[in-house]
C-alpha cells in the first residue's frame, strides 16, 4: 500500500513517530544507515582525459590511425631497406601532418564539451537549502541533506519540501508541484488517506521533494528520503535510458565503411596491375609495389574530414551560443536539422509559468486585459464608458489577497504567494490600484484564510465608519453563498442574474480560463468582529468574476508557424488539465482544432504500446501525462523513424530528455537535474532559439555535406591522375623518365591539407541556402551521398584527374623536366578544386549562389592560391616538395585551365537540369 493510501494513524504507526519530540539523536543515525541520505545519486562526471579518448573511437580517426602507422612503416622501409631518404622522409612528413590533423579534432571535441561542462555548472544553483525539523524535542534548522526517514518536518509559506512527505497536520496549506506534474496552480493539500490508486498530481495527502509552499502551513512526516523519493525516481528513469549516436555519426560511419572498402579495393587492383606489369616478384619489388598501392589508399582517405567535420560543428555551435543555444556535445548541433517531431512542456515552456488575468466581467460589463505575466503593465478595455463600473471588483480582488509583486536588484518582477492571487495583485497594479495605498485610509481588521472546505477566503475591512467583508474564491460555492449580483451599479437578487453570471463563468471556462470570483457586503461593527464565519460569508452581493490563465509566451506562436513551414510536428505534452491543454494547443496553432484528439494520462495507462504506435502520428496534445508517459510517447514515435526533440523545465521532463533524439531544457527557469539530461540548453527560455537552433543544425549538416563533396571530388582527381600515371605511363616522355609519378606524396598532402582543406574549413561559415527552412528534415538514414552527390563527386572527380594527368603529359610532351610536369599537375589540382569550392557549397551550381556571400572562403581561397605558387618558387618548398618555378604564361595556364571543368559542368546543369552532375 502506498504512503497516499494510509491515514495517518497507519504511518505515525509505521514510522513510530512522536508529534511531540521527533526523532532522538540515536534514531537519526539508524534512520541514515537504514535507509540513506537525503541526496539523489550524482552522475559521475567522465575524466578529462577519458573524454579526450573519446573521439579516438570515430572509424575515420582509426583509419587515419591506421594510414598514420603505414606511413610510418613505409618510411622506415625507404630509409633502413631501399636507402631512398627523401623519399621516406617524404613519407615521415606525411605520417606528421596526418597525426596533427588527428590531435586537432580531438581537441576541438575536447574543448567543446569541456566548454559546455563548465556552462552548465555556471548555471547550477549554488544555494544550500535548510529545513525545520523536530528532534529531541527542540525544533531546529537543519541542511535539508540531514533529513532522513520518520523526521517531523514543518513547513510554511516560502519554503521548499526538501523530502517526501506524508501530511499529517495542515492549515490552508497550498504547494506548487510543477516541477513533478506540470501544473501551475498550486496544489491544495489535505490529510485524510486516498482509498484509490492516483498519479502523483492527485496525492494531496502528500509533499513532494522540491515543491515550494506558497499558503498555509503543514506538519508532516518523512517517508522518503534521497533517490527513494519522486524526484530521486526520475533521476533514476534519466540513468536507465542509453545514449544514441546521433544521426551525423551514422552517416559519417557509414560513409567511413565505404571509403574504407574502396581503399581495400584500390590497394588490391592497383597492387594486381602493377605486379603484371613489371613481371617481377622478388621480395624488393613486392616491397616497392605494396608501398605505392598503400600510398595510393592513403591518398584516397580524405585525411582532413574529421577535423573538419569538428571545426564546422564548432563554428555550428558556437553561432547557436550567441543566439542563446547551448550546445553541450558537437553532434547534437547537427541533431536538430534533422528533427521531425519537437515534443514540449507546456508550462514554462510554451507558456511562461505566469498566471495572468486576461478577462474579466465586473458590474455587467467585460473587461479585456492587456500585457502577460508578472510585469504591471498593460491597458484594461472596455465598451463600458464608466471608468468607474469595476472598482468594487478590482477593490474586493486585491483587498482580498495576501499576495505581493516584488522588484530584484535586476529589476525582476518577483511574485510572492499564490499564482492565482498574484494574477489578481497584477491586474489591480494595471488599474492602479495597489494594496498597500488602500491599507493607507482601510484596515484590515479580520481575515478568514481559504479552506477547502469552503473553498473561499474573506477579509473584514473598515473603511472609515463602515466595515465591509471582502471575499473571493470559486464562483459556484460564491453563488450559492450570494444573495445578489451588482449589474450596471444595481443590486439585482433576482434568480435569472445569478443564471446569467453562472454562464459567463462557463464561458471563461470554454476558453479554458481559471475562474475566481469576487464579493462584498456590508456589515455592523459587533458582526466583523465577532460573527462566526457562516454568517459573515453569507449574502454576499457578486461584483465579478476573473478569467486567469498561464499565458502562451509571444514568441512562440510564429515560432510553431516557421516550424510546421519546415515540415516539423510540434507536440504538447503536459501535466495539465484537457481542456487547458487543448485549448492553448490551438491558440498557439500546435492543433488546427479545438475538437482535435487528446490523450490523456489515463487514457495511456491503458493504451497498449501498438495501440499508442497507431495513435501517436496523428495526436500532437497529451494531457495529464506523468514522466514515464513522456517516455511512452518519444519511443513509440522513434519507432515511426522520427527524430524526435524533447523540450522541458521541470524535473518530470528529465527521463524524455534523455530518452529523445536530442533534448532541450531552459537555462533560467530549468531545474538541474533537466540541464544535465539535455543536449541543448536555451540560455534565454526562448522556444524561438529552438527555431534558430534548427535553421543552425540545418546549416551545419548542408555545409558538412558540400565539404564531403568536395573533399571526395578532390581525393577522386587526385586518385585518378596517379593512378593513370601508373597504368599508362610506360615509356620515356622528353625528359620525364618512366615511372615518374603524376604527383609526388607531399604535393598530394600539401592539396589535403592546405590548398583542399582550409577553404573547406571556411564551408562551416557559410550563409544557408535559400528555402532551407520550407524543406522536410532529411531522412537521418539517408548517406550523406545520396541525392546524386555520388555521381556529382565521381563525374567531377574524373574530369580533374583526367585534365591534372594531361596536363602531366602535355607538360612532358613539351620537352619540360621531371619537376615541370609535377609542378604543373599540382597546380592544376590545386586551382582545379579551388574553382570547384565555389560549386560544391551549393546544392544546385555554381552560378546560383553569390560567391562573395562567404567572405572567409574568399580569403582562404585566395591564401590556399597564392600559398601554392610561392611553394613552386621558395627554394626551402622546392627541395622539400620537388617543384620548381615556371614561366608567367603557364602560371595563367594552371591558374585558368582548371576552372573549365566546373564552368562547363556547371552550365550544362545549369541549361539542361542534369541531376547526376
Amino acid at each position: 500500500m502506498n504512503f497516499y493510501q494510509k491515514s495517518k494513524a497507519e504511518i505515525i504507526e509505521q514510522f513510530k513517530v512522536d508529534l511531540e519530540t521527533g526523532l532522538t539523536a540515536k534514531q537519526v543515525i539508524e534512520q541514515r544507515t537504514k535507509f540513506g541520505e537525503n541526496k539523489s545519486p550524482e552522475k559521475r562526471e567522465d575524466p578529462y582525459w577519458k573524454i579526450l579518448l573519446k573521439s579516438f573511437k570515430e572509424p575515420i580517426i582509426i583509419v587515419l590511425i591506421g594510414a598514420v602507422i603505414l606511413s610510418l612503416l613505409s618510411a622506415y622501409y625507404k630509409i633502413k631497406v631501399q636507402g631512398q631518404i627523401r623519399s621516406g622522409q617524404e613519407s615521415l612528413y606525411e605520417a606528421a601532418a596526418i597525426f596533427i590533423l588527428i590531435m586537432v579534432n580531438a581537441i576541438l571535441g575536447f574543448w567543446q564539451e569541456i566548454s559546455a561542462r563548465k556552462s552548465l555548472n555556471a548555471l547550477k544553483e549554488m544555494n544550500n537549502r535548510y529545513t525545520n525539523v523536530l528532534r529531541d524535542g527542540k525544533w531546529q534548522s537543519i541542511p535539508a541533506h540531514e533529513l532522513v526517514v520518520g523526521d517531523v518536518i514543518s513547513s510554511q509559506v516560502g519554503d521548499f519540501v526538501e523530502a517526501d512527505v506524508r501530511w499529517l497536520e495542515v492549515s490552508e496549506l497550498q504547494v506548487i508541484e510543477s516541477h513533478l506534474t506540470g501544473e501551475a496552480d498550486a496544489i491544495e493539500k489535505q490529510t485524510e488517506a486516498i482509498e484509490d490508486e492516483v498519479e502523483v498530481a492527485d496525492r494531496n495527502n502528500m509533499g513532494f521533494s522540491g515543491s515550494t509552499v506558497t499558503n498555509g502551513h503543514g506538519l508532516g512526516v518523512v517517508v522518503a528520503v534521497g533517490s527513494e523519493t519522486e524526484l530521486g525516481n526520475i533521476a533514476q528513469m534519466i540513468e536507465e535510458v542509453e545514449d544514441k549516436p546521433s544521426p551525423l555519426q551514422d552517416t559519417v560511419k557509414d560513409l567511413t565503411k565505404v571509403m574504407m572498402i574502396m581503399a581495400a579495393i584500390l590497394v588490391v587492383f592497383t597492387f594486381i596491375m602493377i605486379m603484371i606489369k613489371t613481371k617481377t616478384m622478388n621480395v624488393a619489388a613486392f616491397a616497392t609495389v605494396l608501398s605505392t598501392a598503400l600510398a595510393l589508399a592513403v591518398a584516397s582517405v580524405p585525411d582532413a574530414l574529421p577535423a573538419v567535420l569538428s571545426i564546422v560543428l564548432t563554428i555550428g555551435a558556437r553561432k547557436m551560443a550567441k543566439n542563446n543555444g547551448l550546445i553541450k556535445s558537437l553532434n547534437s548541433a547537427e541533431t536538430l536539422g534533422v528533427t521531425s517531431y519537437i515534443c514540449s512542456d507546456k508550462t514554462g515552456t510554451l507558456t511562461k509559468n505566469e498566471m495572468t488575468v486576461v478577462q474579466y466581467y465586473a458590474n455587467g460589463q467585460y473587461y479585456q486585459v492587456d500585457g502577460l505575466g508578472y510585469k504591471p503593465e498593460g491597458e484594461i478595455h472596455s465598451q463600458n464608458t464608466d471608468e468607474h463600473s469595476d472598482q468594487a471588483f478590482l477593490k474586493g480582488a486585491v483587498l482580498c489577497n495576501t499576495s505581493t509583486i516584488e522588484t530584484n536588484e535586476q529589476g525582476e518582477h518577483v511574485p510572492v504567494g499564490a499564482p492565482t492571487e498574484v494574477a489578481l495583485t497584477v491586474l489591480g497594479k494595471k488599474a492602479h490600484i495597489d494594496r498597500a495605498d488602500l491599507l493607507k485610509d482601510n484596515e484590515i481588521v479580520r481575515t478568514l484564510p481559504f479552506s477547502s472546505s469552503r473553498k473561499m477566503m474573506s477579509v473584514v475591512v473598515k473603511e472609515q465608519d463602515r466595515y465591509i467583508v471582502y471575499a473571493k474564491g470559486a464562483p459556484d460555492v460564491m453563488v450559492k453563498q450570494a444573495h445578489a449580483v451588482l449589474l450596471n451599479d444595481q443590486v439585482d437578487d433576482s434568480e435569472a442574474a445569478k443564471t446569467n453570471f453562472l454562464a459567463t463563468v462557463n464561458e471563461f471556462a470554454d476558453e479554458a480560463l481559471r475562474t475566481l470570483a469576487v464579493g462584498q457586503k456590508e456589515v455592523t461593527e459587533q458582526e466583523a468582529l465577532n460573527a462566526p464565519v457562516e454568517e459573515l460569508e453569507a449574502g454576499l452581493v457578486i461584483t465579478g468574476v476573473a478569467g486567469i490563465i498561464d499565458p502562451p509566451r509571444e514568441e512562440v506562436k510564429a515560432s510553431i508557424k516557421n516550424l510546421h513551414d519546415a515540415k516539423i510536428e510540434v507536440v504538447m505534452i503536459t501535466g495539465d488539465h484537457e481542456n487547458t491543454a487543448r485549448a492553448i494547443a490551438a491558440d498557439l496553432g500546435i492543433i488546427s482544432s479545438k475538437n482535435a484528439p487528446v490523450i490523456t494520462g489515463a487514457q495511456l495507462e491503458k493504451m497498449t504500446d501498438e495501440e499508442l504506435f497507431e495513435r501517436v502520428p496523428v495526436t500532437n496534445v497529451y494531457a495529464r501525462v506523468s514522466p514515464a508517459h513522456k517516455q511512452r510517447i518519444i519511443k513509440q514515435l522513434q519507432k515511426h523513424n522520427q527524430v524526435t526533440a524533447m523540450t522541458g523545465d521541470g524535473v518530470n521532463d528529465a527521463p524524455a530528455l534523455r530518452a529523445a533524439d536530442i533534448g532541450i531544457a531552459m537555462g533560467i527557469t530549468g531545474t538541474e537535474v533537466t540541464k544535465d539530461s539535455a543536449d541543448l540548453i536555451l540560455l534565454d527560455d526562448n522556444f524561438t532559439t529552438i527555431e534558430s537552433a534548427v535553421k543552425s543544425g540545418r546549416t551545419i549538416y548542408g555545409n558538412i555535406k558540400n565539404f564531403i563533396r568536395h573533399e571526395l571530388t578532390t581525393n577522386v582527381a587526385e586518385v585518378l591522375a596517379i593512378l593513370l600515371g601508373f597504368l599508362f605511363f610506360n615509356h620515356s616522355i622528353g625528359q620525364v623518365a618512366v615511372g615518374t609519378p603524376t604527383l609526388t606524396a607531399l604535393m598530394v598532402l600539401w592539396v589535403n591539407m592546405i590548398s583542399d582543406s582550409l577553404p573547406s574549413f571556411s564551408l562551416g561559415y557559410d550563409v544557408p541556402e535559400a528555402g532551407i527552412m520550407q524543406k522536410s528534415p532529411r531522412d537521418p538514414k539517408e548517406s550523406v551521398l545520396a541525392n546524386h552527390v555520388w555521381s556529382r563527386v565521381l563525374i567531377r572527380g574524373f574530369f580533374m584527374g583526367v585534365l591534372v594527368f594531361a596536363a602531366f603529359l602535355w607538360a612532358a610532351r613539351q620537352g619540360m623536366s621531371g619537376e615541370e610536369a609535377q609542378t604543373i599537375a599540382f597546380l592544376t589540382l590545386v586551382y582545379g578544386q579551388l574553382w570547384h569550392i565555389f560549386d560544391a557549397r551549393s546544392t544546385k551550381t555554381l552560378f546560383d549562389r553569390n560567391p562573395f556571400e562567404n567572405k572567409r572562403l574568399i580569403a582562404a581561397v585566395l591564401f590556399a592560391g597564392i600559398s601554392s605558387f610561392l611553394v613552386t618558387v621558395i627554394p626551402f618548398f622546392q627541395f622539400i616538395m620537388g617543384t620548381t618555378a615556371l614561366n608567367w604564361q603557364l602560371y595563367l595556364l594552371v591558374i585558368f585551365v582548371p576552372a573549365l571543368p566546373t564552368f562547363i559542368l556547371s552550365g550544362l546543369k545549369k541549361l539542361f537540369k542534369i541531376k547526376i552532375w
